[in-house]
């Protein structure tokens, strides 16, 4: 609930773009999904440096994945952290080793919304 506290307004959406070090791809999984519940109309980054390895997971509700879909999205931030990602409109997960690239890949989030909203 902390972090769902962190989303900004774009274009009537909630956005949020967070860093979580050290928590395991499934809980990002989990955080993912209790956040896209509590934000209603939103889109989410998170990303999660574990050693010299970086796991993105991108998450856009329902009622935006017309405009902004979470596989986009994805590989846009994995780009940042010299990874490679995909999924869904809804749900999409990337990796990367570049850790220094994490601030990169959360500020790009907003504006990346802002776009297609």
């Amino acid at each position: 609930s902390d972090l769902a506290s962190q989303a900004v307004d774009v274009g009537g959406a909630r956005v949020l773009a967070a860093r979580l070090d050290g928590v395991e791809p499934k809980s990002l999984r989990d955080t993912l999904d209790q956040l896209k519940n509590k934000l209603g109309s939103g889109v989410v980054l998170l990303a999660a440096v574990n050693g010299d390895k970086v796991n993105l997971i991108a998450g856009v509700t329902a009622d935006l994945t017309d405009r902004c879909r979470a596989g986009d999205l994805v590989k846009e931030a994995a780009g940042k952290v010299g990874g490679k990602g995909g999924g869904r409109p809804d749900m999409a997960q990337a990796g990367g080793n570049d850790a220094s690239g994490v601030p990169a890949a959360l500020e790009l989030v907003a504006p990346w919304v802002a776009e297609r909203l």
